[in-house]
């Protein structure tokens, strides 16, 4: 064996083999199967199967985070990864393909299948996905006789180009189902197109049919999918996409209920709440669709991820894409969410073989005026294990729900009694016993925190604690500054007379443009001011995203808006004056019909009012254009481009500065905790790190209101359980390990609007702290549960808990433990005059040292009844720490 210098670098080694073993075998899983589908169900080697999806989208994630966060999917539950892919990102050029790095879709594709998953491909081409242009590359636009997603020549060439490239792609890895691969399914071909079809008219809807006949006859093999598409031809399943989908029911009794997209979060502007989705109403809306007859779920995100660089749609749109996702966007776990989900995936699996066996819609029974059960029943041929003997038996499985948004419900059920928490669902696979209902979570609550590096060492003290740490400093070097132009810097630029579409001239080759023109202002003019106290004004008739105005390189004002009008008061002299307007898109257009034609930067007229007797039509002038930025040009946040720049030394005296660039180096977080780099002192601008670009950074703060207190209860939308109100939309920003080196990392930002970089810090994203409440009456643990041929049997045991620290983490000491009536909640909870003495002594022997741990909830494993007659509850809170040795077991 070879010696390996045990703790972090041991740690790097084995997670190099288990990435090594999965690209290695990732064409080996899988025999060649078949896929197709019937009213009930996708028919999977010939089997109906009920199907959980996990969406994630590769190039959110670098690749060194794919194998974990494909791990943790198939962890909690899914069967099926998908994701779309991007079309911009594969040619960004006509006929040039990019399929490196974060855009390797064939090595993702591969570790999935290699992971025992199943593949949901989404080829689009239009994803929308939050994601710049809704996946399209902007040259399309350039096409002659242009129009997108209708029954338009050049745009259904270029489609289906490309489309066909990645189905041809897909063929060639042998990643289709029936080569051994595990894509199981296409789509779109089309996205959500129903909710804008009627914009087209009868072009629309010639368009989806030419659509549903250029994907099947591309020869994949699989079905394919067309979400929101009410009108979807025969041989194309229309899916469901939405918060909730359980009344939906596909266009024909020939195909199945498939839910394509259920937010179980959502998407977070600029200034703007971020939003949350409680897990009780996620799970109730995904046990209602499985009550109802549906068959295949897929959340919409599993992990949301990162828009780097300048990926984030729009406009507007932050650069964080968490979605309020069970994996966050650093991939750790989101607590209770992914537990509590994981938990509901099992009882759905263990109804499957009822479910599926089903034909026809379920036996339904009203058992209330707001409570319903579904039940699947059928008869199955099952031999006995231990003889000859063979007979039929009874399958049996039910969903009880409450749709009661306030009441909670006692109903009877075949003879017996269930209580019913209001908005919920009671899962029963065998007809009788309750494996999960929907709104009692019983997994762990993860608190993450932020905080800078801390240095453990291993050792405790006979308490548990930890004997010593210290905080380390990650900034190395002092800062330095470079100013960018105003207006015009490069030969590259060009005059013309008039205004020129924004995208038209910039090809979204960067963020910004320079508008530059040159304005004569009379003697006359200036008396006629000074006479009246009053000033002239700059009128914009309508501009998106932002517009910064000078006037003799002098900041005048700025506008921020989706075509809105400006009206800046502006200062000018006699004779001329320069005017520049830097025009800036925070991510283009990605919704909507006629994407082609939203384009950016100023519509209408440009005048100058307020002139004595007069007002100068700036429309008709000649402006010099400028696209970018010179530090852009120049490649400034390049490690390998540093000499070509003039940086001095920053002076505290010139921050806060507009149109600056920074730049510092810093040493890496020693350890494999998430970086984070905290940009709340800062104005607008982007990043970057060793070269990479970590998206834009803007700090806009939420309203104050609208954040209150969140009630899981009655129907979800975007709005309601906001988060963060009165707080910087955004302050936080990721850093992936991959793009860090030990020492002398360079962070390079671009700073628009004046912002302080010394109070930059590095810190680290990690669950520090994990609680749970589980009660004796609590659902038994679902692996009790087995269904050997069809046969399905249960064993009473007790309720357990079950604690979880992150990755390379283990559980350093109990901060609280009480088996009795505990009071509180998470970091709040406190003992009760029901208290079993040993609470804390038994918990911390069954967990302290370890990555995780259960303890049964019940007497016999606190040795006694710490008070006969009531119901007790196990509460715990813990603590979890870094362990530099903790590969040294997995070796």
């Amino acid at each position: 064996m070879l010696g390996f210098r045990f703790g972090v670098d041991c740690c790097v080694v084995v997670g190099l083999i288990l990435l090594l073993q999965l690209t290695v075998s990732a064409e080996l899983f899988f025999k060649p199967f078949n896929v197709s589908y019937d009213h009930r169900a996708l028919i999977i080697d010939g089997k109906r199967r009920m199907l959980i999806s996990a969406g994630i989208h590769y190039p959110r994630a670098t690749t060194q985070m794919w194998p974990d966060i494909i791990a943790k999917a198939k962890e909690g539950g899914a069967d099926v990864i998908q994701s779309y892919t991007f079309w911009n990102l594969h040619e960004p050029v006509r006929g040039q393909y990019n399929f490196e790095g974060r855009n390797d879709i064939v090595k993702f594709v591969k570790l999935v299948g290699s992971s025992g998953l199943y593949f949901h491909l989404r080829i689009g081409p239009y994803v929308c996905a939050e994601w710049n242009f809704g996946g399209f590359p902007v040259w399309l636009r350039d096409v002659p006789g242009i129009e997108f997603r209708t029954d338009n020549a050049p745009f259904k060439e270029e489609m289906q180009r490309y489309v066909k490239k990645m189905v041809d792609l897909m063929k060639q890895e042998m990643l289709f189902s029936w080569q051994g691969g595990p894509i199981i399914m296409l789509q779109q071909i089309e996205n959500e197109y129903g909710n804008i079809e009627g914009s087209y008219g009868q072009k629309g809807k010639d368009y989806v049919k030419w659509a549903a006949r250029i994907a099947l006859g591309l020869g994949a093999g699989v079905p394919w999918v067309m979400c929101r598409q009410t009108d979807a031809p025969e041989n194309i399943i229309d899916a469901c996409n939405g918060f909730y989908c359980d009344g939906f029911r596909p266009n024909s009794y020939k195909k199945p209920a498939l839910w394509t997209e259920d937010w179980n979060g959502w998407y977070t502007t600029w200034g703007g709440t971020v939003p949350h989705r409680p897990v009780e109403d996620n799970a109730f809306a995904v046990a209602r669709f499985f009550q109802r007859g549906g068959s295949f779920h897929n959340y919409y995100m599993y992990f949301g991820g990162t828009n780097f660089g300048r990926t984030s749609g729009g406009p507007f749109y932050i650069t964080s894409y968490d979605y309020d996702a069970p994996i966050d966007e650093y991939g750790l776990l989101s607590q209770p969410k992914w537990g509590h989900l994981k938990d509901l995936h099992a009882a759905i699996k263990l109804c499957e073989p009822a479910l599926v066996a089903v034909d026809n819609s379920p036996q339904y029974i009203k058992l209330g005026p707001k409570q319903e059960a579904h039940i699947y029943s059928h008869s199955v041929r099952t031999e006995d294990l231990n003889s000859s003997q063979s007979g039929n038996e009874i399958a049996c499985s039910a969903f009880l729900a409450n749709i009661d948004e306030h009441k909670e419900a006692t109903v009877t059920f075949r003879g017996r009694v269930y209580t019913l928490p209001p908005w919920s669902v009671s899962i029963l696979p065998d007809c009788k016993n309750v494996a999960f209902n929907t709104a009692k979570v019983g997994a762990q609550i993860s608190i993450k925190t932020i905080d800078f590096g801390l240095l453990y060492f291993s050792n405790m003290t006979k308490a548990g604690q930890l004997s010593l740490h210290k905080e380390v400093q990650y900034f190395s070097k002092s800062w330095m500054a470079l100013k960018e132009p105003i207006g015009a810097w490069g030969e590259n630029n060009f005059t013309m007379q008039g205004i020129l579409e924004h995208l038209n001239v910039t090809k979204d080759t960067s963020d910004y443009l320079w508008y530059i023109t040159r304005i004569l202002i009379s003697d006359e003019d200036i008396a006629f001011w000074e006479a009246s106290e009053d000033s002239p004004t700059l009128i914009i008739d309508s501009i998106r995203d932002v517009a910064q105005i000078f006037i003799n390189g002098q900041f005048a004002g700025s506008a921020i808006g989706r075509w809105v009008r400006v009206a800046q008061p502006v200062h000018l002299l006699s004779g001329y004056n320069e005017l520049a307007i830097l025009s800036e898109t925070v991510g283009l257009q990605n919704y909507g019909a006629f994407l082609e034609k939203d384009g950016a930067g100023f519509r209408g007229q440009i005048k100058l009012t307020g002139l004595k007797n007069r007002e100068i039509d700036l429309s008709k002038s000649l402006w010099t254009y400028q696209v970018g930025l010179k530090g852009e040009f120049m490649k400034i946040y390049d490690p390998n481009q540093q000499e070509f720049a003039n940086w001095i030394d920053l002076s505290t005296d010139a921050i806060p500065s507009r149109f600056t660039w920074y730049k510092t180096y810093f040493d890496a977080p020693t350890g494999k905790d998430p970086v984070v780099l905290n940009l709340g002192s800062m104005g607008k601008g982007q990043a970057w790190i060793n070269g990479h670009n970590i998206g834009r950074y803007w700090s806009l703060v939420a309203p104050k209101d609208g954040c209150q207190a969140c009630d899981y209860r009655g129907a979800y939308n975007e709005k309601k359980c906001a988060t963060n109100c009165g707080n910087l939309t955004q302050s936080w920003y990721h850093i992936p390990r991959s793009w860090l080196q030990a020492s002398d990392n360079l962070l390079v930002i671009f700073e628009e609007t004046g912002g302080n970089p010394l109070e930059i810090s590095i810190k680290l994203h990690r669950t520090r702290t994990l609680c749970s409440q589980v009660s004796e009456s609590q659902h038994p643990p679902l692996n009790i549960w087995s269904h050997p041929q069809g046969k399905i049997s249960f064993r009473h045991t007790a309720p357990q808990m079950h604690l979880q620290c992150d990755n390379d983490y283990f559980i350093s000491d109990i901060a609280f433990a009480s088996y009795g009536t505990p009071h509180g909640s998470c970091q709040k909870f406190s003992r009760a005059h029901c208290h079993a003495r040993n609470s804390l002594a038994v918990v911390s022997k069954a967990c302290q040292g370890k990555n995780n741990c259960a303890i049964d909830v019940s007497n016999e494993a606190f040795g006694y009844d710490p008070c006969r007659g009531v119901v007790k509850t196990l509460a715990v809170e813990a603590r979890c720490v870094a362990s530099s040795n903790i590969c040294v077991s997995q070796l």
